[in-house]
């Protein structure tokens, strides 16, 4: 079977794509957002974070908040998550 090109690998995120396409460091990035390395990585690894950490990491990576969809993809409309006390559905928007 053929490998699996370099640009598609599992648990490369957008995130890790602009960076390194600014041939920008993990370490690089944090400073520059403010944040640690540790937080860059669970972010390129597609962990969630706050919206605040986003708008820090694009506005690092020289983008506006505009083009979050870009980096961090769409989310779909409103989602609905179960309460696991009392097993009550409510619609989130997100």
């Amino acid at each position: 079977m053929g490998r699996v090109a370099e640009d598609e690998s599992v648990g490369m995120n957008q995130v890790q794509r602009f960076r390194e396409n600014l041939m920008m460091s993990k370490a690089e990035l944090a400073r520059k957002a403010g944040l640690s390395t540790l937080t860059i990585d669970r972010v390129e690894a597609g962990r969630p974070c706050r919206l605040d950490t986003k708008r820090k990491i694009l506005l690092a990576l020289g983008l506006r908040v505009s083009d979050k969809d870009r980096v961090f993809g769409l989310i779909d409309g409103p989602r609905e998550l179960e309460n696991p006390v009392i097993g009550s559905r409510r619609e989130y928007s997100a």
